[in-house]
């Protein structure tokens, strides 16, 4: 492959990569946006679906209030209910219906033929009892209900949202629903316009592309043969003289190596052999240099062991390595031996899924609280419990020292300035923390989001 084939080639390849990786960020990002958008919209579409269906079972609970408090049993008066809860409706499919507890229907102005029935045993298409979460849900104080349903103005089962109460001095179940095939109607019309725009997008980008490249092809055509020898020429001299510059530099280092460090070497084991020789012909200084010796290794101990506390302190290895479980019950035991205080460290759940910023700022939380522990507690055993569900992870801290006066610590500058930390930790992640203190000792929750 020559120069020229070269230059249009490594023009060509990154530009390519670039284009491509670019359409690929932005196709993934427009997806996201897209899901999040659909479920903004669905949610929002049926926060005001869920709002309209208590609005119109108060209106029709409103309607029979009269006959209902009148503390009338009689047939007539439940009879005067149905007729007046019959005639209410709203929209093209919007009515109420009616059941009693065993699951007998009462009321159904769309679907009489399902008057006196008893549907109790009735199923949809997915094999879901409907008519006994229906009144499942009356019995537990009523609300919302999903489930499957005929639509009366196309007569396809389709999703329904519905509102249920109970009535209970007449054992009898009212409610209405929406249903939710206009949802995903709407839903679906976004989507298809969001799919159309990333389609333009990757149009876009694709015409961008192929523009670089036949630009990129016409201005290599436009270059002069002559001029790529010549550059062509340069190049190989340039490359002469950075094989020369390297010979040179690999000379340098060789003599610095030889004339510089391997001096200094040879001279330390000079004075070493000329130390230890000394030492043996005077059995006095040798005595006194092994308890210089003997000092000086404590003291390297000491230090190293100072340096590997100060590492784990910033950052332990543990928690990247082996997880925030593991990290906890390694800070557990080393706080335990440095403080003569015994710690019980009891892990449940899973914490994989747990972000990197989510396990750091729980691991910081309990390095301070362990340390406030230490310094102002004064107390004789600590508990820590890590607890990890779906949703999110706990950490609770407590332990039976004096505690102290929260109000007290929050209104001092100078004071709770640890806690302050903790709390900013906590809130930069999207988690929440909680304290309690008293004479019996101090508890901390730490909660933050699974993820």
């Amino acid at each position: 492959m020559n120069l020229r084939q070269r230059i249009i080639l490594f023009a060509v390849v990154p530009l390519i990569m670039a284009l491509g990786a670019i359409a690929a960020a932005v196709w993934h990002q427009a997806a996201l946006l897209a899901q999040q958008q659909r479920s903004s919209i669905e949610s929002a579409y049926l926060s005001s679906k869920e709002a309209e269906l208590r609005h119109y079972v108060t209106l029709a609970t409103r309607s029979i209030e009269a006959i209902y408090n009148s503390g009338r049993q009689d047939t007539a008066a439940r009879d005067e209910a149905k007729r007046i809860l019959a005639k209410l409706d709203y929209g093209d499919d919007g009515y109420f219906f009616v059941y009693d507890m065993d699951g007998t229907n009462l009321v159904h102005p769309r679907q009489p033929e399902l008057v006196g029935r008893n549907l109790w045993e009735l199923r949809d298409i997915e094999g879901t009892p409907t008519i006994q979460r229906l009144l499942s849900r009356a019995r537990h104080g009523g609300g919302i209900e999903r489930y499957l349903w005929e639509k009366p103005s196309t007569h396809k089962v389709v999703p329904k949202l519905g509102y249920v109460v109970s009535l209970p001095r007449w054992g009898w179940m009212m409610g209405t629903g929406i249903y939710l095939d206009d949802v995903d109607a709407a839903v679906n019309k976004v989507d298809v316009q969001i799919s159309r725009n990333i389609r333009n997008t990757m149009l876009w980008i694709s015409a961008i592309a192929v523009a670089g490249v036949l630009l990129i092809a016409l201005s290599a055509v436009v270059f002069n043969f002559t001029e790529y020898r010549v550059a062509d020429a340069k190049l190989k001299v340039l490359a002469q003289r950075v094989v020369h510059s390297q010979e040179q530099e690999r000379a340098r280092l060789s003599r610095d190596l030889h004339d510089g460090i391997s001096q200094w070497l040879v001279s330390i084991k000079l004075q070493v052999e000329s130390g230890i020789a000394k030492l043996a012909a005077a059995p006095a200084q040798a005595e006194s240099a092994r308890r210089s010796f003997d000092n000086a290794a404590r003291q390297l101990n000491d230090v190293l062991g100072e340096v590997r506390r100060i590492s784990h302190d910033l950052r332990p290895a543990l928690l990247d390595d082996l997880g925030l479980a593991a990290a906890l019950e390694h800070l557990t035991r080393e706080f335990s031996n440095h403080a003569h205080l015994p710690v019980e460290f009891i892990e449940e759940g899973d914490f994989e899924k747990l972000s990197e910023a989510r396990k750091t700022v729980l691991f910081r939380i309990a390095q301070e609280a362990l340390t406030n522990i230490k310094r102002h507690a004064r107390a004789s055993r600590v508990n820590l419990r890590l607890v990890g569900t779906s949703e999110k992870i706990q950490m609770f801290i407590s332990d039976d020292g004096c505690g102290f006066d929260l109000a007290r610590i929050a209104e001092s500058p100078k004071r709770g300035i640890g806690l302050r930390n903790m709390q900013e930790r906590i809130d930069a992640v999207g988690g929440t923390l909680q304290l309690s203190s008293s004479a019996d000792g101090t508890g901390l929750i730490a909660t933050v989001p699974h993820g």
